[in-house]
């Protein structure tokens, strides 16, 4: 009874991991997917906008649970890149989303948008983006954890500095959001893996399953409580967001160049620095904004699922 019990629970992880990886592979699919029901179902999803700071942060517990100390070696045994990509992450980007709200005279809660998407840390995607490029996936993975670990401070102060003429914006509430969506969350799921390694390492393999239908949900719910903004305004939004991410590749590659950072560590860096925690940004525009602030975030990682697998297409080929 025992060993069939095995057995089943064999094959039940295995086909767990098979869905992992097909989830994993098809996440484009189901994003436009599920820009497509929100859309046309907007009534029934817009009422899930007040979840999606629940749904982030179960996305962010997973992140927790797969978080190693290991991870965390190559800042002190090669710092220099890992400080690299982390000040290019925080200065780019938020610099951008300020110039080309300026440049396009956004209106104020897209701008607002625009900006809260910048001043995010890097998104875990990013991860396998640059395994699929070949790049320095390491490097990734620091930069990422050390630039989320230091977005309950650097975000706030990023979109106080960049949005506060547009909108009045609290620090303290930022702060106290990100610090509940993120930190929170990461924190929990690092101690439930220290304390019970076995039981989150077989947790783990559903993780993927469990981030897209929580991101997909999130995506359907933005969507769904802007439909008419989106119709108004989603030109200018799609435009302004495609500028914004191939910007930050495209400079995030040049600046690691000028610091003669080696190759694979400079495809790393300019993945981290043009793909978002867009997420974050839906979360934050969602509790302190408007939906339309939201829109910006939803459609920042609509396309960044697009470019970041041909970017990492190109750069595998080379």
């Amino acid at each position: 009874m025992i060993i069939f019990e095995i057995i089943v629970l064999r094959e039940v992880f295995f086909l767990l991991n098979k869905i992992s990886q097909f989830t994993t592979k098809t996440f484009l699919l189901w994003m436009i997917l599920a820009a497509i029901i929100g859309f046309m179902f907007p009534q029934q999803f817009a009422g899930l906008g007040s979840f999606v700071p629940y749904l982030l942060g179960i996305v962010m517990l997973g992140m927790g649970m797969t978080i190693s100390p290991k991870d965390f070696k190559i800042v002190f045994k090669s710092p220099r890149p890992v400080i690299i990509g982390v000040i290019l992450q925080f200065t780019i980007m938020p610099s951008l989303a300020f110039l080309i709200a300026k440049a396009f005279n956004l209106p104020s809660e897209i701008a607002i948008g625009v900006i809260l998407v910048g001043c995010c840390p890097g998104g875990t995607s990013s991860n396998v983006m640059s395994y699929l490029a070949n790049a320095n996936v390491a490097l990734s993975v620091a930069i990422t954890s050390v630039s989320t670990l230091l977005a309950p401070i650097v975000t706030p102060a990023l979109i106080y500095l960049f949005a506060h003429e547009w909108l009045k914006v609290s620090f303290m509430s930022m702060f106290w959001s990100v610090v509940q969506v993120v930190l929170i969350p990461i924190v929990i799921g690092f101690i439930f893996q220290r304390l019970a390694k076995k039981v989150a390492e077989k947790t783990a393999t559903a993780l993927p399953i469990i981030s897209v239908v929580a991101i997909s949900l999130i995506l359907a719910s933005v969507v769904g409580g802007s439909k008419d903004q989106i119709v108004k305004t989603g030109l200018l939004i799609f435009l302004v967001v495609i500028l914004h991410n191939v910007l930050g590749y495209t400079i995030g590659f040049a600046l690691a160049h000028i610091f003669k950072l080696e190759r694979r560590d400079k495809k790393a860096v300019a993945i981290e620095v043009g793909m978002q925690n867009s997420g974050l940004a839906v979360s934050l525009a969602t509790v302190h904004f408007s939906p339309l602030a939201a829109v910006p975030g939803a459609v920042f990682s609509f396309i960044h699922n697009i470019s970041g697998p041909i970017l990492a297409k190109y750069w595998s080929k080379r």
